[in-house]
């Protein structure tokens, strides 16, 4: 399964569907499409953020003209999602349900232990 980046601004949730990239020596910043990696200068935003981005004082923004459709979950996300509910809501069963109680001389998990007395 392919996992899908998510917008880097604070508190979005959303997948990212465009690149934001800061060209310095120009003071320009390039706004289009999502890059097939994720890089260190870079910036992935989703379709709200990429469309109403602004630069700094003084620096020009690049829209690069493309549709930022959300497409929203996959098939596959959404069978992940399902087997990974279905994984979390199994029982837990333990590897070894021994019924007997352990012996003094076994260790136990816990703080309390039982002491075999002389009597």
């Amino acid at each position: 399964m392919m996992a899908t980046r998510q917008c880097t601004k604070t508190a979005c949730a959303r997948p990212a569907v465009a690149t934001l990239t800061y060209v310095y020596e120009d003071s320009t910043v390039v706004v289009g499409q999502l890059a097939t990696e994720a890089e260190p200068h870079s910036y992935d935003l989703c379709a709200a953020h990429a469309e109403r981005f602004t630069a700094p004082r003084g620096w020009n923004v690049v829209h690069i003209q493309q549709d930022y459709d959300d497409p929203g979950p996959s098939p596959d996300d959404l069978d992940a999602l399902a087997k990974a509910v279905r994984e979390a809501g199994r029982p837990v069963v333990p590897a070894s349900a021994d019924p007997r109680p352990p012996l003094a001389s076994e260790p136990r998990r816990g703080h309390l232990r039982v002491v075999a007395s002389d009597v």
